[in-house]
């Protein structure tokens, strides 16, 4: 069914409580942690069973029912135009509602998640995008992209691409992009670009024979997407490369079983195949990295995560514990201590090794 029939839908439920004197109201999933459970069927984690209602019984939750018929007409004309709308578009336009107006991006956003929730349909099937597309790729995959034109161009990520690399869309659906051929036998997802751009100047893609991607940070929806159809339909493994802080775990977390933000889409974004390389607690110690203090924020996260049901393994329970005895964190830059071709030398050789990827 498309995204705009069930939109639909929530307009006819919101009219139809009104025309029979009850209170509007729509019922969603809570988006709390506590609501996070396992799904044995796609290994990810996902919302559970306890929902939330917005009614109008509250003035807040009615202004908030008067947004969504809103944002569902303004999505249903862009459909109907064959326009797109960024997400800080869509707030902007607001300032044109009325009493409806959005009084921060952040509400906006959160509808349209909410929005993708009830309908069990993608943002993108809305016609809203973010403001950023996902990150880098090099390595060598031919990917088929359909250019504005509507016409199909064929890019080496090696070969035919700069130093940058290709630059992934909002848009990986099979409809724009086509993995074409493939020589690498599996996928680096790094965190951050300086480290990125290192083991591109060092030319790791070629001596690993691996594809690097550029995660931005925390992951852009499209670089999540991006690296999902990497692993199922070219069965290459992915493996990902952080900073060794709480919050670095939380970026692998994202990618191998969802973030608590899209966990209603986690099926549909994340890998749970993916390996976490480092840096880890056991490498500060191992490789006697330049370290900080771990701030009074970050000791807070690394006990959240302790109860954080992606963390409950044995490895993520006895390195976060580690982390707190030590009270260190270090960034992947830390590796230059012993140089600039350490890292791609001796440090991903070695963890690589460890993993049962030899070079």
């Amino acid at each position: 069914m498309s995204a705009l029939e069930e939109l639909r839908k929530v307009a006819e439920k919101i009219y139809e409580d009104l025309a029979n004197s009850r209170i509007p109201c729509i019922e969603l999933p809570a988006r709390t942690k506590s609501n996070i459970v396992f799904d044995e069927k796609y290994r990810v984690w996902k919302y559970g069973n306890q929902n939330i209602k917005r009614s109008a019984v509250t003035l807040a939750g009615a202004y908030m029912l008067l947004r969504t018929i809103y944002t569902i007409d303004f999505i249903k004309e862009m459909i109907e135009k064959n326009k797109t709308s960024t997400l800080r578009e869509l707030y902007y336009i607001s300032e044109s509602w009325g009493e409806a107006k959005f009084n921060s991006q952040d509400e906006s956003d959160k509808l349209a998640e909410d929005l993708e929730i009830i309908t069990k349909k993608l943002r993108e099937d809305f016609k809203l995008r973010p403001e950023e597309d996902g990150a880098r790729v090099i390595g060598d995959i031919v990917i088929e992209e359909v250019t504005r034109k509507g016409e199909k161009r064929r890019i080496h990520c090696q070969d035919d691409v700069g130093d940058a690399g290709y630059g992934i869309p909002y848009n990986v659906e099979k409809e724009k992009i086509r993995f074409v051929e493939v020589n690498a036998d599996k996928v680096i997802a790094v965190e951050t670009g300086g480290m990125f751009d290192r083991l591109v100047e060092n030319r790791f893609d070629e001596k690993s024979n691996s594809i690097l991607v550029h995660l931005k940070g925390q992951p852009a929806r499209s670089t999540r997407r991006f690296l999902k159809r990497l692993n199922e339909e070219l069965n290459l493994p992915v493996i990902v490369f952080t900073d060794g802080d709480p919050w670095s775990y939380r970026i692998y977390a994202s990618v191998a079983y969802g973030a608590i933000k899209t966990a209603h889409i986690s099926e549909y974004l994340a890998t749970p195949s993916a390996q976490f390389l480092g840096v880890t607690p056991s490498d500060i110690l191992n490789y006697d990295l330049p370290s900080d203090e771990l701030t009074q924020e970050d000791i807070n996260a690394l006990k959240a995560e302790l109860s954080d049901p992606r963390f409950q393994d044995d490895f993520w329970i006895n390195e976060i514990k580690l982390q707190l005895e030590i009270n260190k964190k270090a960034e992947q830059q830390a590796l230059a201590k012993y140089g600039l071709d350490y890292v791609t030398d001796v440090y991903l050789p070695e963890k690589l090794a460890e993993m049962g990827y030899e070079i």
